[in-house]
C-alpha cells in the first residue's frame, strides 16, 4: 500500500455538506493549461503572405513551373562570369602563339637593314599583307573556333545535366518552361543561337539579353530563355 509523503497535507475543504460526506476543495475552479496553437496555414508555395501573417515583410522566392525557386540575377551573373573565364582562357591559349609569331615576324622586318647599313622605309602594302591581314584572319578564325566551343560547351555538355561548370558551381540548372518537356539539343541550340550566334553579330544584344531577366515577369527569363522556352532554377546543394 502506498503511503502519502510525510509533508503532504490534504487540500482545504469547505463546511461539510448537510447530507454527510466530504466537501470539495475550496479555491478557484480548475483551469487546464493553455494548449500550443500552430501558426495559421500560409497558403501554397509562392503565394503572398496573408494579411494576418506573423511575418508581414516576408516575400517568398518566385518559383518556376516545376516548383523550384528561380535563380537570382546575382547567381546567374556569377555563373556567367565563370563560364566566360573558361572561354577566355581557351581563347588565350589558342590565339597567343599566333600573336607571338606575327609580332616576331613584324619585328624582324622592322629591324632589317640594307647592305649599305641604311634602314629601309616600311612598305604599307607589305605591312598590310604580311601583318594586318594575317592578324585579321587569325581573329576571324578565333571567333569561329569560339562559336564551336560555345556550342560544345553550352549545348552538348550542358544537355546531360542542364548545367555548365559555372552553373554547377552556383547550383543552377536549365530546365524547360514546361516541366513535361525534356531538355533536348534543339532547346539548348535555340538558346545558343540567341546568346552567342546573334549576340556575336548584333551590337549590344549580348548585354540586353543578359539584363532582360531583371524586368521579365513572371519567370525572370533572358531573351535566349524566352526564345528557347527555358528557365534557370536554383537546385539544392
Amino acid at each position: 500500500m502506498t503511503q502519502p509523503p510525510p509533508n503532504a497535507f490534504p487540500p482545504p475543504a469547505g463546511p461539510p455538506p448537510a447530507g454527510g460526506g466530504f466537501a470539495p476543495p475550496s479555491g478557484p475552479p480548475y483551469a487546464p493549461p493553455a494548449q500550443y496553437a500552430p501558426p495559421a496555414y500560409a497558403g501554397p508555395p509562392g503565394a503572398p503572405p496573408p494579411a494576418h501573417s506573423p511575418y508581414p515583410g516576408f516575400v517568398p522566392p518566385p518559383l518556376a513551373p516545376n516548383g523550384q525557386p528561380l535563380a537570382s540575377f546575382a547567381d546567374r551573373l556569377l555563373a556567367w562570369l565563370i563560364d566566360i573565364a573558361i572561354a577566355t582562357l581557351l581563347g588565350m591559349v589558342l590565339f597567343f602563339p599566333v600573336f607571338i609569331w606575327l609580332w616576331f615576324r613584324m619585328f624582324s622586318e622592322m629591324m632589317a637593314v640594307n647592305p649599305d647599313g641604311t634602314v629601309p622605309q616600311p612598305d604599307p602594302a607589305t605591312m598590310m599583307t604580311e601583318f594586318f591581314v594575317p592578324l585579321l584572319l587569325a581573329e576571324a578564325g578565333l571567333v569561329v573556333v569560339m562559336l564551336v566551343f560555345y556550342w560544345l560547351y553550352h549545348v552538348e555538355y550542358a544537355r546531360r545535366t542542364g548545367q555548365t561548370l559555372g552553373k554547377k558551381v552556383m547550383k543552377l540548372r536549365i530546365v524547360p518552361l514546361d516541366p513535361a518537356t525534356p531538355l533536348t539539343r534543339g532547346v539548348l541550340g535555340r538558346r545558343w543561337l540567341i546568346e552567342f550566334g546573334a549576340g556575336a553579330l548584333v551590337p549590344f544584344l549580348h548585354y540586353v539579353d543578359g539584363l532582360w531577366q531583371l524586368w521579365d515577369k513572371p519567370w525572370q527569363q533572358c531573351l535566349h530563355d524566352r526564345f528557347a522556352g527555358t528557365v534557370v532554377v536554383k537546385v539544392a546543394p
